[in-house]
């Protein structure tokens, strides 16, 4: 057993290197430890079907998909301790490193695929499998070329918070157990918590100003109400955002539905808009706001993500162009050339292996579109192909810039503009109605794949270039957790679409798909885009990049229902409030890093038990107070909301050092 110890991260882990000085991880880059071992992988590949199936939940649910790798290295750490292994701390980065599939493979597959229930489109489980598979696979080798760039290059240059929380969390777990303790603990309270919502009924999941008999006239006149959800998960998802970045999302949502949806009533509300030709035939000022945000408002967000990708491609052209080069250069050295090879630290797969590898990729995508039932013929199917790999290539660093910078993937926006080009092509090439809006998805879900699982990726290689690990042990057996997360991930989807559902009454949210799904449809069903909206959205994206505002996450928060936004203000503002009431700068880093533990565990617990909620509706177990939801729910629901921030700021609060 190796002897527990304090041990932290070196001085310069988190500051540029001045001349001549080197990095010195953790591990020794000289020694050998155990990492890849029966114990690592079978824990990996447990941590992805367990949070595979959460994150999905979750996903579905509100539109956001938590990062799952601060939960798996707790749960790791735990149980590496308990078990009492040698080289706890190396075996414990590949557990996370595979585990952390989980969340990536999430992203891609729920942004885009639920898009096909919605449509009713005829895609099977298979072709779903391969799309997210395919992508992963594409994702890891694109990214691998640009790890020494982002890990080394810049070292100090870009925060990387995910990968700086979790590598906290490895290496403070190697001296105790606690962290684990707390986890657990708020596991339990959150997923009792949703788990009486969901299974039970015992409050309303959402709060709304149309409770009060003024706010239903309000939002029947003017269009104004205000909805809030109450779970925990939201909750735990809004703190781990921060309150700097749930306020600007916040903002896209406040300004949808306190002045646009207003606006549009007030202007148009005795007209019948019809801007994509699918024969509406209602008035706006007969609509409730959630039908005006579902049929015109949210259009104008996915305007804004579409020019916010446009805008991030054009700020990463010079990292493109960096890591490039470092790849080309890799690519042409002889074995041996260079002392660093000899540093087990230093070792990737080999370039040829990965150009190699990408080809073989590209090659299975192509026969995946030509003879997989996608696309109607060889031509189409290579079409297709282009897309995919000068989308994925040219977005691979976009994704891969954000997480280092600010830990958030705006994958959800690279793909919708993805969908937009891959409609326009498709549709120029012949493919039109059902088939062409099933190949539109399948190939954005290819790309979207490759982009999360990318992005992903590079905070998994930045923990372990700062502990120690082999980069090429990671980048290896990345492959085995993205195979594993997409068959979990689609199957997980079957069964919420048959217990739930992506459209009508109590439906599943799926915000990212419904919105993918309302992008392609005109487009195929010889309708339009709505350009209108879209070019208000761009325009308010480029006021925003002007304004040194982040456009992406102001989108984000346009087009996601505003009842999943304000938890996320309520999340991050208890945060700032935990992190910033001492005078000692150690102790609310320590108030912050718990009330993060908490979170993570609100967001495990919650979305794990609303898996359990789903498999019991699914088999018709029906224990749901209905009339006592409809009479009491929402005027109930509030105190145990504030109980549940009352436990938040507490728990975090009380810790002192």
């Amino acid at each position: 057993m190796e002897e527990k110890k304090n041990i932290s991260l070196p001085e310069n882990a988190h500051r540029e290197l001045k001349e001549g000085e080197t990095y010195k991880p953790i591990l020794d880059s000289r020694k050998q430890y155990a990492e890849v071992t029966p114990y690592s992988v079978t824990m990996g590949v447990l941590m992805v079907i367990l949070f595979s199936a959460a994150a999905a939940y979750l996903g579905l649910k509100v539109g956001q998909v938590f990062e799952a790798a601060i939960p798996i290295a707790i749960i790791a750490v735990g149980v590496t301790s308990a078990l009492k292994k040698v080289d706890g701390l190396s075996q414990n980065v590949i557990i996370q490193s595979i585990g952390g599939c989980s969340g990536a493979v999430v992203a891609g597959a729920i942004f885009t695929l639920p898009a096909i229930y919605i449509l009713g489109v005829e895609v099977n489980f298979w072709q779903m499998v391969l799309s997210s598979l395919l992508g992963g696979v594409l994702g890891i080798l694109f990214l691998i070329p640009f790890r020494k760039y982002f890990v080394k290059e810049m070292h100090g240059k870009y925060p990387f918070p995910e990968a700086t929380a979790t590598t906290q969390v490895l290496i403070s777990g190697e001296g105790g157990g606690a962290s684990a303790k707390t986890l657990v603990t708020a596991g339990l309270i959150g997923g009792l918590y949703d788990f009486c919502v969901a299974t039970f009924g015992t409050w309303a999941e959402t709060i709304s100003t149309t409770v009060m008999g003024w706010g239903t006239v309000v939002a029947d006149k003017a269009k104004l109400v205000l909805k809030m959800n109450t779970g925990a998960a939201v909750l735990g998802l809004g703190y781990i955002i921060g309150l700097k970045y749930s306020f600007i999302i916040c903002c896209g949502s406040l300004l949808v539905w306190l002045v646009i949806i207003p606006l549009m009533n007030l202007i148009w509300g005795a007209d019948v808009i019809d801007l994509m030709n699918t024969g509406v035939t209602t008035a706006i000022g007969d609509m409730a706001p959630e039908q005006i945000f579902k049929d015109y408002a949210r259009h104008i967000g996915i305007g804004g993500i579409a020019t916010a990708g446009i805008i991030g491609i054009v700020k990463s052209f010079g990292v493109i162009k960096s890591a490039a080069s470092l790849a080309v250069s890799e690519f042409r050295r002889k074995p041996g050339t260079l002392n660093e090879n000899a540093l087990r630290t230093e070792e990737d797969l080999p370039m040829k292996t990965i150009v190699f590898g990408v080809v073989i990729a590209l090659l299975a995508i192509f026969a995946f579109f030509a003879f997989g039932g996608v696309v109607g013929n060889v031509w189409q199917a290579l079409v297709g192909l282009v897309i995919v790999a000068v989308v994925a290539f040219l977005f691979t660093t976009v994704a891969a810039n954000a997480i280092a910078i600010v830990g958030s993937n705006p994958v959800s926006g690279m793909t919708l503009m993805t969908l937009i080009i891959a409609s326009l092509i498709l549709v120029a090439v012949g493919l039109k109605g059902n088939a062409g809006m099933a190949a539109a998805l399948i190939i954005g879900g290819v790309v979207c794949t490759a982009l999360s699982v990318a992005g992903s990726f590079i905070t998994d290689l930045k923990i372990g270039y700062w502990i120690g690990s082999t980069p090429k042990k990671q980048e290896g057996w990345k492959f085995l957790g993205v195979a594993v997360s997409a068959v979990t991930v689609c199957g997980v989807m079957l069964v919420l679409n048959k217990t739930y559902g992506f459209t009508g009454d109590n439906a599943l949210v799926a915000p990212q798909a419904n919105a993918m799904a309302a992008v392609i449809q005109p487009m195929f069903s010889g309708g339009g885009a709505p350009w209108l909206l879209y070019g208000i959205g761009a325009a308010i994206a480029l006021v925003l990049n002007f304004c040194k505002v982040p456009a992406l996450p102001f989108a984000l928060g346009m087009f996601i229902p505003i009842d999943l936004n304000l938890p996320l203000l309520v999340g991050g503002a208890i945060s700032w409030y935990v992190s910033t009431r001492s005078k000692d700068a150690s102790v609310n880093s320590a108030r912050m890093e718990k009330g993060t533990l908490i979170a993570s565990g609100f967001i495990a617990g919650g979305a794990l038990m609303g898996v359990v909620s789903a498999i019991l509706k699914f088999a018709h177990v029906d224990l749901f107070l209905t009339q006592w939801n409809a009479s009491y729910g929402e005027a109930v629901a509030i105190v145990p909301f504030l109980c549940l921030i009352a436990y938040m700021v507490y728990a975090s609060m009380k810790t002192s050092k």
